[in-house]
């Protein structure tokens, strides 16, 4: 095979990997997101129709999503949505819980003046944003959390973290933030800050600590006020 047909081959098999893994990106945060609800019937030729593409690129991605928890297969019956349910969200967080504080203390221990003037600057672009726009409020307090963990030589551990990160991220964007939780977030990333730039690395996990754990409860109170309504609606 002459070159340019190795570079054209090439070329075609990073643009299907491209589009598979977008059909992923898109049919999860359908899920997580509630577009597509609890114990949809995911049907592949539906998928693909929908997503102008084969059939192979959405099974790729149903069997991805599948080892994710997210979609859920049975016999004689294909596949079908996981419920995002309060349950699920409580395990995912209790996931960050436990990993966040081990991936924080190796950047507490080897954070630099740039580190921490990174995260300040991430952290005065939210406070001016002030929950006015949450789409980018969710991507600046992404990046603020993965520039602390990014760099770990744990790269699994990083890895979890980041998938979950991203679910949460996908399910958030359901529920608004309540004020009380949008005053809170700011005054913990402030403690968080000066912890690190203090090199407290017990006091940094601490913030780090509380902070998750009071994020993950407000979002399973949203979920639960999203479900009351969505109840009382149906109630008429």
């Amino acid at each position: 095979m002459s070159g340019q047909g190795i570079l054209a081959l090439s070329a075609h098999k990073e643009d299907a990997q491209t589009s598979a893994n977008a059909i992923y990106e898109s049919i999860r945060h359908d899920i997580l997101s509630g577009k597509l609800g609890a114990n949809a019937r995911l049907k592949v030729s539906e998928l693909a129709r929908i997503h102008d593409t084969s059939t192979n690129p959405v099974r790729e991605a149903l069997q991805q999503l599948r080892g994710e928890g997210l979609v859920l297969f049975a016999p004689n019956q294909g596949a079908r949505v996981r419920p995002i349910d309060m349950e699920f969200v409580r395990d995912v967080v209790e996931v960050g819980v436990l990993l966040e504080p081990y991936l924080l203390r190796w950047f507490v221990e080897t954070a630099s003046d740039a580190d921490v003037a990174k995260l300040r600057g991430l952290q005065a672009e939210m406070e001016m944003l002030n929950f006015q726009d949450k789409p980018r409020h969710t991507v600046l307090d992404s990046t603020f959390h993965e520039t602390m963990y990014a760099r770990h030589y744990n790269r699994v551990a990083y890895g979890v973290w980041k998938q979950h990160r991203e679910i949460i991220s996908s399910i958030s964007t359901r529920v608004p933030i309540a004020l009380g939780r949008q005053k809170a977030i700011l005054l913990e990333h402030r403690d968080l800050i000066e912890a690190i730039s203090a090199q407290e690395t017990d006091r940094a996990v601490a913030v780090l600590t509380q902070h998750i754990g009071d994020a993950g409860r407000h979002l399973v109170d949203q979920l639960r006020i999203e479900e009351t309504l969505a109840t009382q609606a149906v109630k008429g």
